[in-house]
């Protein structure tokens, strides 16, 4: 297991932990921080033992933002520090999107920015009672990155969508719970307890299957309702030939909890 900096990485279980772990610059994306999601990415994506992964942040924060610090400081090479910057950042989300197992924020304050972004990639997400959501990009003069654009729209619509981006609208949880943007919230000490405990759950599950429904999910929007429905035909074929698939089938017809190995 790789050494970070700015991040911690363990796994237990089958669950792949995530913590972002710069408490003192509220959680802020930084260049550094992004190749390091970008390297945690390869690293889960090369350990079969992994299955479920979770996001957090370390205090109070999970994620307030790009570092503008950094990106002021770099003056004329600003343009090539976000380029690189984001390139990092949006391959190790390509990856963690693309990995079958499923990713779920626990989001144990403010989520601002890139870290707003990094909650409406994540495939579920729950959220402690302080945390409050915010995109706050154009209030730097900036527009989004992390995947918002893709994600947003397809999670909580197009207007609601143009509302955060636009009036940097600031939702506390329950509200954030309203719009479809967090699965659930709880009390501020018990987020990565359930997050850890869904996590879990899920790790014992058909792996396989849960990408398949990520991968189909992601594609919705952009096939028309055949090509759609034959990538729903192939994926289902695909399964039930499967292990898992077989051990599904198996468990329901005998009135037994199905024992999944992920393939």
């Amino acid at each position: 297991m790789m050494a970070y900096q700015t991040l911690n990485y363990d796994v237990t279980d089958g669950t792949g932990l995530i913590t972002f772990n710069r408490p003192e610059a509220a959680n802020a994306m930084s260049p550094q921080c992004a190749a390091e999601v970008n390297a945690v990415s390869l690293e889960i994506e090369a350990d079969d033992e992994v299955r479920a992964v979770v996001i957090t942040g370390a205090g109070k924060m999970f994620c307030a933002g790009g570092d503008l610090g950094a990106f002021s400081s770099a003056g004329d090479q600003a343009r090539s520090l976000i380029m690189r910057m984001t390139g990092d950042l949006h391959l190790g989300l390509s990856r963690l999107a693309r990995n079958d197992a499923p990713v779920i924020a626990a989001v144990n304050g403010t989520a601002a920015g890139a870290g707003f972004s990094l909650v409406m990639f994540c495939d579920l997400a729950i959220s402690a009672e302080r945390a409050v959501y915010t995109m706050a990009y154009t209030n730097a003069g900036l527009s989004p990155d992390g995947s918002s654009t893709y994600f947003m729209p397809r999670k909580i619509g197009d207007r609601r969508t143009r509302e955060l981006m636009l009036t940097n609208r600031v939702l506390n949880a329950r509200e954030a719970l309203e719009w479809g943007i967090v699965n659930q919230v709880v009390a501020d000490d018990e987020v990565l307890e359930q997050a850890m405990a869904l996590a879990g759950k899920l790790a014992k599950g058909p792996t396989a299957a849960y990408g398949r429904v990520k991968t189909l999910l992601n594609a919705s929007f952009d096939n028309g309702l055949e090509t759609q429905m034959e990538l729903e035909a192939r994926a289902i074929g695909e399964l039930v030939a499967s292990a898992d698939g077989q051990e599904g089938l198996s468990a329901f017809l005998n009135k037994r909890k199905p024992e999944f190995v992920g393939h």
